[in-house]
């Protein structure tokens, strides 16, 4: 059976405001979750990001280093993977990160999924992030399975709400 999707979508006025949805997103997470970031350069996945690192827990700054394609953070209770894959040559070159592996003992975000779509794990939350105007965002969330689908329908903005 094909795993289900459910989504929704939330309107960031601010950075501030995707950074805010991170953190309510991170005190969802569990070991074992897997969060993909998606969106052309700038749209603030780094930013959803740091919320999702601070809603773990984790105190040491959440960057996208240039050329380093995973980054670990220590969080609580959860040890963060931090996977950026802009600079990805080729996307044989995840299967070497052993994603699922890491996945498995921690949380796992990943920035750039589409650089090597046959290498993320079947279930996962999916955040889309859109320009729209100079410092809004709208983010499309998507959970792809059970657990996924779940997160997204309580991540729904509540009528009259973003």
């Amino acid at each position: 059976m094909p795993p289900r999707v459910s989504a929704a979508t939330i309107h960031a006025a601010t950075p501030g405001a995707t950074r805010k949805l991170g953190e309510r997103i991170g005190r969802m997470l569990r070991a074992g979750d897997v969060v993909l970031l998606s969106g052309e350069l700038g749209a603030g996945k780094t930013v959803l990001a740091q919320g999702i690192g601070r809603g773990l827990g984790v105190t040491d700054p959440i960057k996208s280093s240039s050329f380093v394609i995973m980054n670990e953070y220590e969080g609580a209770p959860l040890r963060l993977y931090h996977a950026d894959l802009y600079r990805l040559e080729v996307p044989e070159q995840v299967a070497e990160l052993a994603l699922d592996e890491l996945a498995a003992t921690g949380l796992l975000i990943v920035e750039w999924p589409e650089r090597a779509p046959n290498e993320m794990p079947a279930e996962h939350l999916l955040l889309r992030l859109a320009y729209d105007g100079a410092r809004a965002r709208t983010i499309q969330i998507e959970g792809i399975g059970a657990r996924y689908e779940e997160m997204a329908q309580r991540l729904r903005p509540k009528a009259g709400g973003s």
